[in-house]
């Protein structure tokens, strides 16, 4: 990612949210900590090569397609199903020129989700591969599953993560699995 400009990440997500609403709340709190274990993740492993200063920003702004969803336990009251918000995210993020934080939002759900597992599971998503690819990608992803909405301030463990997505079937345990060991 080398030397780019920083960008006001809270600024962005007031243009879409209005500020010290539940909804607004509850999404900076969740993106902060999912940004900041993100970050530990970059210092504990300088082998990796991974953007630090693009992980924290992309890791605040993975959640940003929300509030277009459906999920009133945590303040959605859009009308899409709530696993589209990686792609309704993609697109604000690339309305915003930022195309590389738009592939961290988009691939983020799960630990990414192959087109093969759309299609058996009926997914309501575009029958593409949407899994992490780039270092930072699979690192905002992967913190991100060790933080849930509904409960925002509980860090789950290892396993608790894990469990959170069997639903999406052994590809995407594999994944995780696989980020497991190259993360912790």
């Amino acid at each position: 990612m080398g030397n780019r400009n920083r960008i006001d990440c809270i600024a962005i997500i007031e243009k879409y949210y209005t500020k010290d609403t539940p909804l607004y709340n509850l999404l900076i709190a969740h993106s902060k900590s999912v940004a900041e274990l993100a970050v530990e993740i970059v210092a504990s492993h300088p082998e990796l090569g991974a953007d630090a200063s693009f992980v924290y920003e992309a890791a605040m702004l993975h959640d940003i397609g929300i509030f277009l969803t459906k999920a009133p336990k945590i303040f959605c009251v859009g009308e899409k199903p709530y696993i589209m918000h990686s792609l309704l995210g993609a697109e604000i993020l690339r309305n915003e020129k930022l195309e590389a934080h738009a592939l961290v939002c988009e691939r983020h759900t799960g630990a990414g989700i192959s087109a093969k597992e759309i299609e058996e599971q009926n997914l309501p998503l575009p029958k593409i591969d949407i899994i992490p690819i780039s270092i930072e990608e699979k690192i905002v992803a992967y913190a991100d599953k060790f933080f849930s909405k509904s409960l925002p301030n509980k860090r789950k463990s290892i396993a608790e993560a894990r469990a959170s997505l069997e639903r999406f079937g052994e590809e995407t345990l594999k994944r995780f699995d696989e980020w497991n060991k190259l993360f912790s």
